[in-house]
């Protein structure tokens, strides 16, 4: 009898724990990612009912994608937002590839994550010591480099 007392407890134990796993914040996701519909090409109807035309509009959207993501990669060496131009291109691929949607929703749970993260005033306060700390180690070299070298500016230097 205690037996079968036992396994009624245990069960709604563990009843229990499975719904409180199933209504988690990673169910929540899942539930969301069931409520979206499936991905959908955003081509016009036109373009979408004609097999090659449709194929010949991916190859576009892949090109002009990977010219913008190329473009980005160029800009995080060269002056501009970089960052910025590949979140556009992965979003312009997005627009017709359901990996490139599924790894845009990644990356942009991740960012959202990460600013919550930044939000914390731990963190915050860690960041503004590092930095404060950073200013002044950069002031006293400068100053260092100043003081030993003196500020001779390019135009006037002279050949030598």
């Amino acid at each position: 009898m205690n037996t079968g007392s036992d396994r009624g407890t245990h069960g709604s134990a563990a009843d229990e724990a499975t719904t409180e796993a199933t209504t988690g914040p990673a169910a929540d996701d899942t539930a969301e990612a069931a409520a979206e519909a499936p991905h959908v090409s955003k081509a016009p109807a036109f373009i979408k009912s004609n097999k090659s035309l449709h194929l010949s509009w991916q190859v576009g959207v892949f090109i002009v994608g990977l010219a913008v993501i190329a473009a980005g990669v160029a800009m995080l060496v060269l002056p501009g937002p970089g960052w910025v131009a590949i979140f556009a291109g992965l979003a312009i691929w997005a627009t017709e590839f359901a990996w490139a949607h599924l790894v845009l929703r990644w990356t942009k749970r991740k960012v959202t994550e990460a600013a919550q993260k930044a939000l914390d005033p731990k963190v915050r306060r860690r960041n503004i010591i590092l930095t404060s700390v950073g200013l002044v180690i950069a002031g006293a070299l400068i100053g260092f480099y100043l003081w030993k070298y003196g500020l001779v500016l390019p135009w006037d230097l002279k050949d030598q």
